[in-house]
């Protein structure tokens, strides 16, 4: 089975212009995410779809693969189908966010493992525990799975609502957006209509539960840290000059 990365990057960012160029301890974000993702021992490539020849210029000078998108697209699955089509001979395309510096190549291969034992598998994504302090943040999604690990909803609101108290194996996951998918679902899945959920909670995952399908989520106790604002650049410099320290 042959797995593929594909990293979304769009240039143009509402709260953080440039984002991925941004300088993270001496190296461009889009680098340092294209080195962790590199790492991960079941990919035949990792390939950053940019609509940026900025972005494109800096991948090649630091080695790495990329492809030209257009940049007219609303999301980044649309980005990610436009790039996947000049790998045709692909069976799983594993989409890892242009800003997850942090991304662990061990959760790269559980994704693409999780291919290997079910041949029949669309989607896959991960979930790592929630923080308390993250209960109420919007921006931190939360899932529930079945006991198949499979995802029965994702939402910004805290779920499942401790009515009573979280106890056992009853307790709240963060979904993180790195996402697997066999690469003719993806092709089709960048093809269906928004859905009415997908609408309300601004969540494109709900788009494949609401058309019935499935996605399996693993568990990790790794946690990450997503750039989407000047504060959360600051925080993943802050961490990088203390692991240089170290």
């Amino acid at each position: 089975m042959k797995f593929v990365c594909i990293i979304p990057s769009r240039y143009a960012s509402t709260r953080l212009p440039g984002k991925p160029l941004a300088d993270i301890a001496g190296k461009p974000m889009i680098q340092r995410v294209y080195e962790q993702a590199a790492q991960a021992q079941k990919l035949s490539a990792v390939v950053v779809a940019t609509d940026n020849p900025k972005v494109y210029d800096t991948v090649v000078t630091f080695g790495g693969k990329a492809v030209m998108t257009r940049e007219n697209h609303i999301n980044g699955t649309d980005r990610l189908a436009e790039a996947v089509e000049q790998f045709e001979d692909v069976d799983v395309v594993v989409n890892v966010q242009g800003d997850e510096p942090l991304i662990s190549s061990d959760v790269i291969d559980a994704l693409c493992h999780v291919f290997e034992e079910n041949p029949s598998l669309d989607m896959a994504t991960v979930a790592t525990p929630l923080l308390e302090s993250e209960y109420n943040e919007p921006s931190a999604v939360k899932v529930v799975m079945n006991r198949k690990g499979e995802a029965m909803y994702f939402s910004r609101s805290l779920i499942p609502y401790p009515r009573n108290p979280f106890y056992g194996t009853v307790k709240p996951y963060k979904h993180i957006g790195i996402y697997a998918y066999r690469r003719d679902f993806l092709l089709q899945y960048a093809k269906m209509e928004s859905t009415p959920m997908e609408t309300v909670e601004s969540l494109e995952q709900l788009r494949v539960l609401e058309n019935g399908y499935t996605i399996k989520v693993i568990v990790t106790n790794h946690q990450f840290i997503g750039i989407d604002t000047p504060e959360d650049l600051a925080r993943i410099r802050e961490y990088f000059a203390k692991e240089h320290m170290k």
